[in-house]
């Protein structure tokens, strides 16, 4: 298991055109990814509608968890996906 944090850069935080990329990074990988935001709150990266319902806004920052067979490529694409801006 992989962990890492980072910080939500995108303007309107993860609405839905950045929740889909989010997702989309998410499911090329077999591993297990979870985000944790607020207090002890968790979702699912590879759930469209799970990540719409974290409200992450900009400036919130969330904690991958990555767990299987590809854990270290699939944490390194989501971070760099994050900082990249989710396509914004």
């Amino acid at each position: 298991m992989v962990r890492q944090k980072v910080t939500i850069i995108n303007p309107t935080g993860l609405h839905l055109r950045p929740a889909g990329i989010f997702c989309n990074t998410a499911v090329r990988y077999d591993s297990k990814i979870i985000f944790y935001y607020g207090e002890e709150s968790f979702a699912n990266a590879k759930s469209v509608l799970s990540v719409l319902g974290a409200c992450v806004k900009k400036g919130d920052e969330i904690e991958f968890v990555c767990e299987g067979p590809d854990e270290e490529e699939a944490l390194k694409a989501m971070v760099d996906a994050v900082e990249s801006g989710l396509g914004e």
